[in-house]
């Protein structure tokens, strides 16, 4: 910016936009400063760098408003846990099986954890059993990201969904929108 543009000869942009041409850093500053703005350099890898005049202060103003919206309009990631035991119950898989479709469905990861208490862990592989039908009965909604595998007494497996096609996560078609599809 102004005096700490280093480079012998730049390429000037206005502040309409237009473009002035190949100049000498101190008459394109002084341009610069007979319109009371600054002189910026837009591209330093361009050869010669491109400068622009304009208003820096304004400019950090549109930028940094910019990277706000951005940051705003981004969507965390969050990552749901589902606790299991070898010994759950028909009922409470069924039960935990939809709250991890439901997650799914919501574009969250699901982190399945099989806690083994006492010799439980010694029948890993029927912990591993239920977690794979598990798996398997919401594949259709998520992808395995890291595939089952034992951190002391727990088996863990992340799941993460599937993309969604056509339709946002979370929207549901109202009545008068499905009645006139």
């Amino acid at each position: 910016m102004n005096e700490r543009i280093r480079a012998r000869e730049i390429r000037l942009i206005d502040e309409t936009g237009t473009q002035v041409g190949v100049l000498p850093p101190p008459q394109a500053l002084k341009m610069a400063r007979e319109r009371g703005l600054d002189l910026v350099e837009i591209s330093p890898t361009a050869d010669p760098p491109v400068c622009k005049i304009m208003d820096y202060g304004k400019y950090l103003y549109e930028l940094n408003k910019k990277m706000h919206e951005q940051r705003r309009h981004q969507k965390g990631t969050k990552i749901k846990e589902v606790k299991l035991r070898p010994r759950t119950d028909a009922h409470d898989f069924e039960f935990k099986k939809n709250h991890v479709a439901r997650f799914l469905e919501e574009g969250d990861k699901v982190r399945l954890v099989m806690m083994f208490r006492g010799r439980e862990v010694e029948h890993a592989n029927l912990a591993r059993r239920k977690l794979e039908r598990l798996i398997n009965e919401v594949s259709h909604l998520g992808n395995i990201e890291t595939p089952p595998m034992m951190e002391g007494r727990l088996m863990v497996v992340i799941l993460a969904p599937k993309p969604q096609t056509g339709k946002r996560p979370g929207r549901e078609a109202t009545p008068k929108e499905a009645a006139s599809a």
